[in-house]
């Protein structure tokens, strides 16, 4: 469970921190790249510049906030709707293709929606399945008890280990389905998903005996499967 929460954060903690601020303390947001901007950072991250695909992230967060308030009527907290999008919004850059010849802004925002909409979906469906209040049976006084009774626990924290473990193997399935042993190796490496310690990047290439910027290739490349294939699942 810890390691799934590694992971997530290394990828959702710095746009997420910076929309929250953004949304807290002002209606301002940074102004959308221009279109020759926009192509001068898709082309240096797609030579492997972290900090290009960060300006990137930062510079389309508005519109995160303005797709998010299509949803604030779905009784979801307006904050876990930011870390949903912002998740999307990631996925989006990470897996944008500028030989299709759709904006990107245009194919980033139908990823934003999507992970929202698949997120409100797995949450019904997961509240459908597991009803924490239905009764169970009775006491020896035959006073009614439920599942809550029994565990004693807070609701709310019970369904997100539940739901969290249910992504959890997901993840695990997605990396031993989708992943060739070498990108395995990467990400169980830099997440510390063996051991409990990330490596970085150059760590990882002193034990492969290759480049930082080709472990920065497979790791990108090993990201973008795994979010392909929890997406479509």
């Amino acid at each position: 469970m810890k390691n799934w929460i590694l992971l997530i954060l290394s990828i959702i903690s710095k746009p997420f921190v910076i929309l929250c601020g953004y949304m807290i303390n002002s209606n301002s947001f940074p102004k959308p790249l221009s279109r020759e901007e926009e192509e001068k950072y898709l082309d240096l991250y797609a030579k492997g510049d972290e900090n290009a695909r960060n300006i990137l992230i930062e510079r389309n967060l508005r519109l995160v906030a303005h797709i998010v308030k299509k949803y604030n009527n779905t009784g979801k907290d307006t904050e876990d709707l930011i870390s949903i999008g912002t998740i999307g919004l990631i996925k989006g850059i990470s897996t944008y293709d500028p030989s299709k010849g759709v904006r990107l802004a245009t194919y980033s925002a139908r990823c934003i929606e999507n992970e929202i909409l698949m997120t409100i979906r797995s949450t019904k469906k997961t509240k459908a399945e597991i009803s924490m209040h239905g009764p169970i049976g009775t006491d020896k006084e035959g006073n009614e008890i439920n599942l809550l009774d029994i565990l004693g626990s807070d609701p709310d924290e019970i369904l997100d280990e539940v739901h969290l473990k249910l992504q959890v193997k997901k993840l695990y399935k997605a990396i031993n389905e989708v992943l060739k042993d070498r990108e395995k190796a990467i990400i169980e490496l830099r997440y510390g998903l063996i051991d409990g310690v990330c490596k970085t990047q150059r760590e990882i290439a002193v034990i492969l005996g290759i480049s930082r910027s080709y472990v920065s290739r497979i790791e990108t490349r090993a990201l973008n499967k795994l979010n392909k294939a929890l997406v479509d699942k």
